[in-house]
């Protein structure tokens, strides 16, 4: 079953309003760019490049961007500048699309009745046990069965937030005491899932700095012992990234990327940053498809990834 048949379809109006920062700047540096232009030439087309960078789309996807819209503009002839936007919102969404990249994937509940389990990664700070609550409250709306695990056993504070999400979502959760083995929480998680029929679990992992050395060896160890449980298991490694840090979210991307494999991603925090173009470039570069995009506080304020949508609501 597509994720947006389980989750039901995005709200349109909260997404524009969710990236109103971004679209506002984006907007006003637009108008700057095409300003006493009548048509897309090279100064408009350099003017569009400092536009992209600066607002956080990334050097290398700013390029593939520009140069399609100059084969375009090649094959057209001519191209008013206000066609701009229209081009550069199809070329954005072509290129997602050609890398099979910033969509939703399906959500397929294996055939056995055994948990669909999700490993959630990234650092301290991103909104990481946030998006795991958030995530749990959509699946339980879904009509699916949660339960939680906190196998970020490093900090007291991630433990206190993951009960304090369960217990408002209204899900189980499965915990042990500061500083306890992560792999042996997310055995035990696995484990009474299992036993208990669960439907979805999410397996909350520590989020210490990215550039640690043993942090691959640490995911690698909760991966092994999941599948001593569940053979298929973690069906899904979810990367959790801060959009508003910019640049900084494509090197924990790059990073992590690195210690594990990563099968999709969260881009959390755009409501109150400019810096929303991150999703493009990251979406592109990493070739990981964006799933969920954080564009708030509430509790469903974390929307499926849909790539038209979200350019529309960008360069609209």
């Amino acid at each position: 079953m597509a994720l947006f048949g389980l989750f039901g379809k995005n709200k349109k109006e909260n997404l524009d309003k969710g990236l109103e920062k971004t679209k506002e700047s984006v907007f006003k540096k637009l108008t700057r760019a095409v300003v006493g232009k009548s048509k897309v030439d090279e100064e408009v087309l350099d003017n569009l490049e400092e536009v992209l960078i600066s607002s956080d789309v990334g050097v290398d996807t700013t390029v593939r961007i520009i140069e399609r819209i100059e084969e375009r503009v090649r094959r057209d002839k001519y191209m008013g500048v206000e066609e701009l936007n229209t081009v550069l919102k199809e070329e954005i969404v072509g290129l997602l699309e050609e890398n099979a990249a910033g969509s939703a994937d399906s959500f397929e509940l294996p055939d056995n009745g055994e948990p669909y389990v999700i490993m959630v990664v990234g650092v301290n700070g991103v909104g990481k046990t946030t998006t795991i609550g958030k995530l749990a409250y959509k699946f339980r709306e879904a009509g699916k069965s949660v339960m939680l695990g906190a196998a970020d056993t490093f900090r007291a504070a991630a433990v206190d937030q993951l009960v304090i999400w369960a217990e408002r979502v209204g899900v189980p959760i499965v915990k042990q005491g500061m500083g306890a083995d992560p792999a042996s929480v997310a055995y035990d998680t696995l484990s009474k899932a299992k036993a208990s029929g669960v439907d979805v679990v999410i397996v909350d992992t520590a989020g210490r700095l990215h550039n640690k050395v043993n942090l691959m060896n640490e995911l690698t160890k909760i991966k092994n012992v999941m599948k001593k449980v569940l053979p298929d298991a973690p069906h899904e490694v979810l990367l959790v990234l801060d959009g508003s840090t910019g640049q900084n979210a494509y090197e924990q991307a790059k990073q992590f990327t690195k210690a594990t494999e990563v099968t999709a991603l969260a881009v959390t925090k755009l409501d109150g940053t400019a810096k929303g173009g991150v999703v493009i470039g990251i979406s592109d570069q990493f070739r990981i498809p964006v799933k969920y995009i954080g564009i708030g506080e509430k509790i469903d304020d974390l929307q499926l990834f849909d790539r038209e949508e979200f350019v529309d609501s960008l360069f609209n």
